[in-house]
């Protein structure tokens, strides 16, 4: 087993605050952040350091080697697409001494959404009506997919250059609308996918988390269900729970298999009360903003990683599907409640009912990074209420 190692997480939001905690109260005490702003995990005291890095490759490959003087063994925890793109990039440069999560043969190939597809076809595994695009040409194909219809790209580049993540498209005219900017992202290189939209709200949407080894072996795994999200139902997390049937686990272990897939990973389903089956939405190669929903219900995925990365024996984690656990971002559940008709019943829900409620951030051991996020909320609520009634655009 590797000593003098650290964990390093890149990202202090809630997916990696959450890393933070999950190896902290699993005794790892050499934990180390890097991240491009100062998120609310920066404050946290149970980090060892903290260090600001651009989003560029070079960036963290210069401050790896620095960390890289004082541990003999890096293991890190990306948690957005772009700095596990950077982590790919320099993978040769660092492999002596860094962990590489995820596998190094097939990475690429993998990230882009159409082959996720791709993969769902030759596994078995069902998935929404899907057309690739990427040519100009490609964008008249859209009209195949019965309205509405989702266009994605097909690789994650909001961090690098000002493209949405997600566009909904209702009928013919919102895609005339919206040609111009899809042909000046194409002609950029962009490819997109356009996907049917599955009927139902986020609550329908769930997961299968789980780390493979280098041998091939799915080590520990958990699955879970969205409660709801923000900005409604095609936002990011907001709550979520550790609920969610069998057949997800049986998917996910399909599509981890499959696909050759290593390190710790995400796959997303929602279920389509149409022919009753669940769909493949996207695969995160990282751990994504909900990921303590695993740790809370018992299995320790980041800690897992962490373990097989150095070398020592990995326990076996069985989920606790006994109880109904919550796990809150409060910041956006208020968001919901105040721009949301009607949703204080689901705000109540997922706040109060579970068996046990758990909220993002909050240690009463480590409290400024609550206080921090708190300091946000109450910063953006007025802006938000003057949205709300039409004060501001």
């Amino acid at each position: 087993m590797k000593e003098n190692c650290c964990a390093l997480i890149i990202g202090g939001y809630v997916n990696g605050y959450s890393i933070i905690q999950e190896l902290f109260e699993n005794d790892v005490r050499d934990i180390v952040l890097f991240s491009a702003v100062k998120q609310p995990g920066s404050k946290s005291n149970k980090i060892k350091k903290f260090v600001l890095i651009d989003l560029s490759p070079d960036s963290l490959l210069k401050e790896l080697q620095i960390l890289s003087r004082d541990y003999d063994f890096i293991v890190p925890f990306p948690t957005d697409d772009l700095q596990l793109e950077n982590l790919h990039a320099i993978r040769n440069k660092i492999s002596h001494f860094c962990y590489i999560p995820f596998n190094k043969t097939n990475f690429t190939e993998c990230l882009n959404k159409y082959t996720q597809y791709i993969y769902c076809d030759i596994l078995g595994v069902p998935r929404p009506k899907t057309i690739e695009i990427r040519t100009v040409e490609d964008i008249e194909t859209i009209t195949e997919i019965r309205y509405p219809v989702i266009i994605k790209p097909t690789t994650r580049f909001d961090e690098k250059i000002n493209i949405f993540r997600t566009l909904h498209v209702q009928n013919e005219q919102d895609l005339t609308n919206n040609k111009e900017t899809l042909k000046n992202f194409i002609l950029h290189g962009i490819s997109f996918i356009a996907s049917e939209v599955i009927p139902g709200d986020c609550s329908n949407i769930y997961v299968y988390v789980g780390y493979r080894n280098d041998a091939g072996q799915i080590v520990n795994e958990w699955t879970g269900k969205k409660l709801s999200q923000y900005p409604y139902d095609f936002g990011v997390f907001s709550s979520a729970s550790n609920q969610a049937p069998e057949e997800i686990l049986r998917q996910g272990r399909i599509l981890f298999n499959g696909m050759n897939i290593k390190g710790i990973a995400e796959s997303e389903f929602k279920y389509d009360p149409r022919d009753k089956k669940f769909k493949l939405m996207e695969i995160n190669f990282r751990s994504t903003m909900w990921n303590r929903v695993g740790n809370l219900s018992g299995v320790k995925i980041q800690y897992t990683q962490y373990i097989d990365a150095i070398g020592g024996e990995v326990p076996f984690y069985r989920q606790d599907k006994t109880k109904d656990i919550h796990f809150v971002y409060l910041k956006h559940e208020i968001f919901n409640l105040i721009t949301r008709n009607g949703y204080f019943p689901i705000f109540y829900k997922n706040i109060f009912t579970g068996d046990t409620n758990h909220f993002a951030f909050f240690d009463i051991h480590d409290p400024k990074p609550f206080l921090l996020n708190f300091s946000d909320i109450l910063r953006d609520i007025p802006g938000l209420f003057l949205k709300r009634f039409k004060i501001l655009p």
